[in-house]
């Protein structure tokens, strides 16, 4: 039987994959980094990943001598927090100056076959690092996680930022060799907001360490309410919209039986904490910021519930029913679909509806046996997210693009 000759073989060394980030702070995109450096057969391929910033609680997972970062990284390229608190002219002109050149310099000491950044920001970044580089430049993947029209949306202070900022991304994606999307939908939004080259858009989903999972879901759980509670899980930042689950809580009467536990820290704590007291819940409700281990919180709970308003891949709804949760997800752009069969593996309903949402979570709470059921039918979905066939996926994808020899890409 005639096997085919690998890149690897070609080439008489490992594929050199360079992943670009900002830093390491928890996220989807960042669980997937570090999931591919751990995962990716290191005969076939040697991975770096390249930081502005050595930052982040998934730091420790990936061995230091695979990781680059930016010279004062720390002091130039701190851009944690919402996206509108990144279009200051400090941070901006600071950005446009530094980190092009941070990551370029990275590419000249590695010198990869492939290079995949991560989300709107760094595949801006990694455009302006590759311009002009000519024809031994690697070739590029710009990975999306999230609704680029809505982040760029809310991050834009004014109409005329939104125009400008939703224009250069369209002209950074176009130059990417293949832009890689994580849900279906959203590869279809991308294709059709940016109006890219269908042949160049790609679709895997995040991988789910599904045993992992399921050996820290049955760590003990300290901390934890002394009554049954609902969970959820987040970013305290708009787009996660906690501040419509609160509502539906309050309307849905579940407070009576349900604690409601939160998971995740930002921006907009205060602000939550402010709304839960005002809607007179504020005793039933539990803050308890970032967890190493969100599984045992979630094995414990009758119900997860995501009220977003837009998402890429919800992985945090599917690591949630690996644990044998039922879930709630609001029916957002994009990636609940992907995930959830309604009625059969969790449910759906409208963004940004807190009476809908209230509904809901009384019904699922006021039927033990219905939510059973979605906990098994999520456990059966779930296994299509496997972490070795997601890995599987992006391993044929690098090596598809590896140049053989380098041949010139797009004009930058």
């Amino acid at each position: 039987m005639h096997r085919k000759t690998s890149p690897a073989q070609l080439l008489g060394r490992p594929v050199r994959i360079l992943m670009l980030l900002t830093s390491l702070h928890g996220g989807g995109a960042e669980r997937v980094a570090v999931h591919l450096h751990n995962q990716l057969d290191r005969k076939r391929f040697d991975v770096r990943t390249g930081l502005l910033r050595a930052a982040g609680p998934y730091l420790d997972q990936i061995e230091a001598d695979r990781i680059m970062v930016a010279p004062d990284g720390e002091a130039r390229f701190n851009y944690d927090g919402p996206n509108r608190a990144q279009y200051t002219p400090g941070k901006l002109i600071g950005a446009i100056q530094r980190a092009p050149l941070a990551y370029r310099r990275m590419i000249a000491e590695f010198r990869p076959d492939v290079v995949m950044s991560f989300l709107k920001g760094t595949n801006l970044l990694t455009w302006l690092a590759l311009m002009n580089s000519g024809a031994g430049r690697p070739r590029w993947i710009a990975r999306e996680g999230n609704n680029v029209r809505a982040v760029v949306r809310e991050e834009a202070p004014n109409a005329l930022v939104e125009h400008v900022s939703l224009a250069l991304t369209r002209r950074a994606y176009r130059r990417a060799d293949a832009v890689l999307a994580n849900s279906t939908d959203m590869a279809l939004g991308l294709t059709a907001d940016l109006g890219l080259d269908p042949d160049r858009v790609r679709m895997i989903n995040n991988p789910i360490d599904l045993a992992a999972i399921e050996a820290a879901a049955s760590a003990p759980l300290s901390g934890a309410p002394t009554r049954p509670y609902i969970l959820t899980a987040g970013r305290l930042e708009y787009q996660k919209a906690q501040e419509v689950l609160l509502q539906a809580y309050a309307r849905s009467g579940i407070w009576r039986s349900h604690a409601l536990v939160i998971l995740g820290k930002g921006s907009k704590l205060a602000e939550l904490h402010r709304l839960a007291a005002q809607l007179g819940i504020g005793e039933h409700v539990r803050f308890i910021g970032f967890v190493g281990n969100p599984y045992a919180w979630m094995a414990g709970a009758d119900l997860f519930v995501l009220p977003s308003r837009w998402e890429g891949f919800p992985t945090v709804a599917a690591e949630a029913m690996a644990c044998g949760t039922p879930v709630l997800l609001s029916d957002c752009n994009f990636g609940p679909r992907d995930i959830v069969v309604p009625g059969e593996s969790g449910e759906l309903v409208a963004p940004e509806d807190p009476d809908a949402l209230a509904l809901a979570m009384a019904r699922l709470i006021g039927d033990p046996a219905g939510r059973a059921d979605l906990a098994e039918g999520g456990r059966r979905r779930v296994r299509r997210f496997a972490i070795h066939d997601m890995i599987a996926h992006y391993a044929r994808l690098f090596e598809e693009l590896v140049p053989a020899p380098y041949v010139s890409g797009p004009a930058y």
